[in-house]
């Protein structure tokens, strides 16, 4: 069991740093709502969101965000130390815990979260994104299918 949450403990602190480094990264070398072309699809920007994932939610405010976070954070720590689960819903867990402590400390430190992935078909453009929030989506979808699975089985 130590062992299992010594991985667990890892996972969250290299997803993380990942999204902070890349995060880094594009703050030193892109200026503000800047971008630079990679391929007809895909560019990398530097745009500062203070919405949810992907944008969403702008008008709710930074605070309310934090404090979300930090619930959300908790809440799924208990959860992996409290809990009997498998390894897979366990690594689910820590996805979302590393996405959301890699936003909250953007949130924190900035203001704002750094999003620097852009995806974009014939002018249309998705949301931009960053590694956190990529760690938080397929996070809940593994959480998603885990569940549908354990719902079939019952």
């Amino acid at each position: 069991m130590f062992r299992k949450r010594i991985i667990l403990i890892f996972a969250v602190l290299i997803i993380a740093a990942l999204d902070q480094a890349t995060k880094s990264l594009i703050v030193t070398n892109i200026p503000l709502n800047d971008s630079i072309e990679i391929t007809s699809f895909f560019n990398i920007v530097n745009i500062q969101n203070v919405g949810a994932a992907f944008g969403s939610l702008k008008g709710l405010g930074n605070p309310i965000f934090i404090v979300l976070s930090i619930i959300v954070i908790i809440f799924l720590t208990i959860l992996i130390f409290k809990e009997k689960q498998g390894m897979l819903l366990s690594l689910s867990y820590c996805l979302l815990i590393g996405g959301a402590v890699g936003n909250l400390i953007d949130r924190l430190t900035r203001g704002s979260v750094v999003d620097f992935l852009d995806f974009h078909v014939y002018g249309h453009h998705w949301a931009s994104f960053n590694v956190a929030d990529s760690a938080l989506s397929v996070g809940m979808v593994l959480v998603i299918l885990i569940q549908l699975k354990g719902l079939k089985q019952k």
